[in-house]
C-alpha cells in the first residue's frame, strides 16, 4: 500500500496544500515549526481517526475555520481508492469513498493503514496505562475495523453506568435504580468481554514480534516482553474472600487464572464480568465509578526481569517504544500475507531523538517497506540507509 496524493484544506497551518507522493522513501525536510508534522499527522488521522499529538479534533482545524478536509489517493494492490475526510467543529465528522455519498467517518477505517513513529511515543512506556490501552485499540481497529464499533459501544455503556453510580454517591440512588444498574451490568459485561477478548488475542500476536524488534534494535542483552493485566484478576470468590492466583492477582474460585483469560470465550468472559460487577458493587457505589473493565486494564511492558516503566534507561525506553511500533508493523505484515495490506510507515522527527547506532538499525529495518514517509529538520538527521526523494517544506506549503 502507498499514498499517491495528499491534499489538505484548512488543516492545522495549511489553508491549502497538495503533495504528490510515490512508493519508497520520501523525506519531508524543513525547519522546526514549519508544518512537516502537520502533513504526516493528517495521514495518520485518516488511518486511525485520531491524532498522535492531541486528544481532540479542535486543534486540527485551521484557526478561525469550522471544518478541515483531508483528501488522499491510496493505491493498494493495483487498485486506487480516493478517500475524503471532513473534520467538523460542531457536528460529526463525515467521510467519502471514491466520491460517493457521505458516510460515517469510521467507515474509512482499514482502507489506509499506517504505523506512525513519533517522539510522543515515549508515553507508551513512561505514561499512564491509558496510553498503552490506546496503542492496543488503535492497532486493533486498523487490523479489524469493526472493532471501532466495539470500542464505541463499550465507551457508551461505561458512560451510562458511571452516571448511574455517580447518582448513588450523590445520595440520589434509590431501590428503583438497582434494576437499572443490573441492566447496565449486563450490557457492559458483554461489551467489555468483546473488547477484552480482542485485546488478548492481539497481545498474543504482538509478543513475539516485540521481542524480535527489540533484539534488532539493541545488542540483545535484554529481552522485551508484554503482559496484559486485566481487572478480572481482582474478582472475588463466591464466599466473598479473595483466592490468590499464580501471578499474585486475585481470581474467582473455579475460574481461569488471569494470565489464562485468553483461553476463555466471549461468553465466558461476559460471565466473569457479571461476577466481578456483583463483587465490586458496594465499592463502586461508594466511589461512584466503575472499577472493573477494560478501561482500567494495563499492558505491562517488561524489559529483562523488570517493568520497563521506572526501570529502563532513556535509551532502553526509546528502544522499547520503537519496538512496539515495529511489532505493530510486523503484525500488519502478517495480516497482509493473509489478505490485508502492508502499512505505510511514518517516522515523524524520530531520528533527531536517537543515537547514531539506533538511527542506522531503525533505518535498515524500515527501508524495505513499500512506502516510508520521514520528517526531519535537516538532512543530516537522516541515515544513509534511507536515501530517497527529498521534499522541502516551507511556510504554508511545499517547495517542489
Amino acid at each position: 500500500m502507498y499514498l499517491e496524493h495528499l491534499s489538505l484544506t484548512d488543516f492545522r497551518s495549511y489553508a491549502q496544500v497538495d503533495l504528490a507522493l510515490e512508493p519508497g522513501v520520501t523525506v519531508l525536510v524543513g525547519a522546526n515549526g514549519i508544518g512537516k508534522t502537520n502533513l504526516v499527522e493528517a495521514i495518520g488521522y485518516l488511518a486511525t481517526l485520531s491524532s498522535h499529538r492531541v486528544s481532540s479534533d479542535a486543534p486540527l482545524l485551521r484557526f478561525g475555520t469550522d471544518r478541515a478536509l483531508v483528501r488522499a489517493r491510496v493505491v493498494r494492490g493495483g487498485q486506487t481508492t480516493v478517500l475524503e475526510l471532513e473534520i467538523n467543529a460542531s457536528r460529526a465528522n463525515r467521510g467519502r469513498i471514491n466520491r460517493s455519498n457521505p458516510v460515517r467517518a469510521r467507515d474509512l477505517l482499514g482502507i489506509c493503514q499506517t504505523v506512525l513513529f513519533a517522539p510522543e511515543d515515549l508515553a507508551l512506556v513512561k505514561g499512564d496505562p491509558s496510553n498503552r490501552r490506546r496503542f492496543l485499540d488503535e492497532l486493533l481497529v486498523s487490523l479489524i475495523p469493526r472493532h471501532s464499533a466495539t470500542r464505541t459501544d463499550y465507551d457508551r455503556v461505561l458512560k451510562q453506568r458511571n452516571a448511574l453510580l455517580k447518582s448513588a454517591r450523590a445520595g440520589k440512588f434509590t431501590a428503583g435504580h438497582v434494576a437499572t444498574l443490573d441492566v447496565w451490568d449486563q450490557h457492559m459485561a458483554r461489551a467489555g468481554a468483546e473488547l477484552l477478548h480482542a485485546r488478548l488475542e492481539l497481545v498474543e500476536l504482538l509478543r513475539p514480534h516485540l521481542a524480535k524488534a527489540y533484539a534488532q534494535l539493541t545488542d540483545g542483552s535484554k529481552e522485551a516482553s508484554a503482559m496484559y493485566r486485566s481487572t478480572l484478576q481482582n474478582l472475588m470468590d463466591d464466599d466473598g474472600g479473595a483466592a490468590p492466583s499464580a501471578g499474585g492477582g486475585l481470581t474467582v474460585a473455579g475460574s481461569a487464572a488471569a494470565e489464562d483469560l485468553r483461553y476463555l470465550t466471549v461468553e465466558e468472559l461476559t460471565g466473569r464480568y457479571v461476577q466481578a460487577f456483583a463483587a465490586s458493587r458496594r465499592k463502586e457505589l461508594e466511589r461512584g465509578i466503575s472499577l472493573v473493565g477494560p478501561h482500567r486494564d494495563e499492558l505491562e511492558l517488561i524489559l529483562g526481569e523488570a517493568p520497563a516503566k521506572g526501570y529502563a534507561s532513556h535509551g532502553e525506553t526509546w528502544s522499547m517504544c520503537l519496538s512496539l511500533r515495529l511489532a505493530s508493523y510486523y503484525v500488519m505484515l502478517d495480516d497482509a500475507r493473509t489478505g490485508g495490506s502492508a502499512p505505510i510507515l511514518i517516522l515523524d522527527d524520530v531520528f533527531a531523538e536517537l543515537d547514531v547506532q539506533r538511527r542506522r538499525k531503525l533505518a535498515a529495518i524500515v527501508s524495505g517497506a513499500e512506502q516510508v514517509l520521514v520528517t526531519a529538520a535537516v538532512d543530516a538527521d537522516i541515515p544513509e540507509e534511507l536515501s530517497g526523494r527529498r521534499v522541502k517544506v516551507i511556510p504554508g506549503g511545499i517547495d517542489e
